[in-house]
């Protein structure tokens, strides 16, 4: 359907031909969070803007069946950014533009569009009057790539948490990554090598939930491009190399009211946060089982969440120790007071990550549910009796279980959307399954010659 051009569309317009953009990615997720793109001509940007791009649905994984494939991508204008790293010898760029997904036959956004599940997610926050602010910390590897450009797991430093050149380095490529994204329009906080070799995570400041997500499916791909220009493999995968600590994506999260106050902040707390914010922490921790299905979405995501390297696994929260699920971080002003996620990892669809933390909490203040007193010991020192007596429970071991917890719970799964839920289940259960029936290296090394 025709419409006519807004404010914000002439805008980008103008800004195509001002930066000579002659190539437009336009960018939307699977259910499974890859990145899926249509390119289009510069001089096609009128005619997306106003009538869509039209593209065959049921070749995109968990979308619509073959007899159901007509969609539409709408963009959104204030995703538009110029990439950095697709400048052509002419002088011409590319720009990419994050679309939304309409299903043709209705004419409204498609159920099963990631960044829609999200949105309808910060819809129901606004109508409690409430905004979703959010900000992650995806950490990521750096590997060598072997001679015929394949990624290995080789380390290209010998760098630890916070080191400096000459153990990390790859501080050149995360300066030029950190390059990359500010010219996207990132506010980049800090950025550092992290605890294992060859791992890092470049922090960028808080914004609302949907920029958020969007920023988090760009920087996935801003990273890894600029890594491949150093001849370096970047992966978002949680666990690459055994025996070490695992990539997480602690996600900073806080509500604020309609006149612009933090609705987790509260000066006469003993920690400075409200019982709003106690009670959308105590939603997290209730339905973290399910949620973790969605934030921890692979089989791998599991060799991560194992006490003994940093990642938590102990369903409760702390004002100060890591080895909880959720921690509530010091803040210099009251804007700054939030909490901290701290068992996602970055092989999540970002959208679906936010929906489901998001719907959780905002059950917890609904139910008006109280949270349990902060864990301050040390939660991995603790044996199983003393976990049962401070009624500790664990998350899910592994990709099945995760997937049974989420079939079990109507408010994530309800959060999800029926299509979304139904399709990611089938996916999760089908990985899940060929994960089972697979001999790895290690059963071989272990038990080849031993029988």
């Amino acid at each position: 359907m025709t419409s006519e051009l807004s404010e914000a569309a002439e805008e980008v317009l103008d800004e195509i031909e001002e930066k000579n953009v002659d190539f437009l990615r336009l960018q939307f997720t699977d259910i499974l969070g890859t990145i899926k793109n249509v390119s289009i001509t510069a001089d096609q940007a009128e005619k997306a803007f106003t009538e869509g791009i039209y593209f065959d649905g049921s070749s995109i994984n968990g979308f619509v069946r073959i007899q159901e494939s007509d969609m539409r991508l709408d963009p959104d204008p204030s995703t538009f950014s110029v990439l950095p790293w697709r400048e052509n010898v002419e002088g011409g760029s590319s720009a990419r533009l994050i679309c939304d997904v309409i299903d043709t036959s209705t004419g409204k956004p498609f159920s099963g569009d990631p960044r829609g599940v999200l949105k309808r997610a910060i819809e129901r926050a606004n109508d409690m009057g409430y905004t979703v602010n959010a900000a992650p910390e995806p950490e990521f590897f750096l590997f060598e790539e072997d001679e015929e450009g394949r990624a290995t797991t080789k380390t290209n430093d010998a760098g630890g948490y916070f080191d400096l050149a000459p153990k990390d380095l790859a501080s050149d490529v995360r300066r030029d990554i950190i390059y990359g994204l500010e010219d996207m329009g990132f506010d980049i906080e800090a950025s550092h090598h992290e605890v294992a070799q060859g791992q890092h995570e470049i922090n960028f400041t808080y914004d609302d939930a949907l920029t958020t997500a969007d920023n988090v499916a760009t920087f996935r791909s801003v990273v890894r491009a600029i890594a491949a220009e150093h001849d370096l493999h970047a992966t978002f995968m949680p666990k690459p190399i055994p025996k070490i600590n695992g990539s997480g994506m602690h996600t900073h999260i806080s509500l604020f009211t309609e006149d612009g106050e933090n609705a987790f902040h509260d000066e006469d707390d003993e920690f400075n946060l409200s019982e709003t914010a106690k009670s959308f922490t105590a939603g997290i921790l209730e339905h973290a089982p399910a949620i973790t299905a969605v934030t921890n979405p692979t089989v791998n995501s599991y060799k991560r969440l194992v006490p003994g390297y940093e990642a938590p696994v102990y369903v409760a929260w702390s004002d100060r120790n890591r080895s909880a699920l959720i921690r509530k971080p010091a803040a210099r002003t009251p804007a700054a007071s939030r909490i901290e996620a701290r068992f996602p990892d970055p092989s999540c669809n970002p959208y679906l990550a936010f929906a489901a933390l998001i719907h959780a909490g905002l059950d917890g203040i609904e139910r008006d549910l109280e949270c349990e007193d902060p864990v301050r010991e040390n939660i991995y020192d603790f044996d199983e009796e003393k976990r049962e007596e401070y009624g500790i429970t664990t998350l899910p071991e592994n990709l099945g279980e995760a997937v049974d917890e989420l079939e079990k719970d109507e408010v994530i799964s309800d959060a999800l959307g029926e299509h979304v839920f139904e399709n990611f289940v089938e996916a999760k259960r089908q990985e899940h399954k060929e994960y089972l029936v697979d001999v790895s290296d290690w059963e071989l090394d272990r038990y080849l010659e031993k029988f």
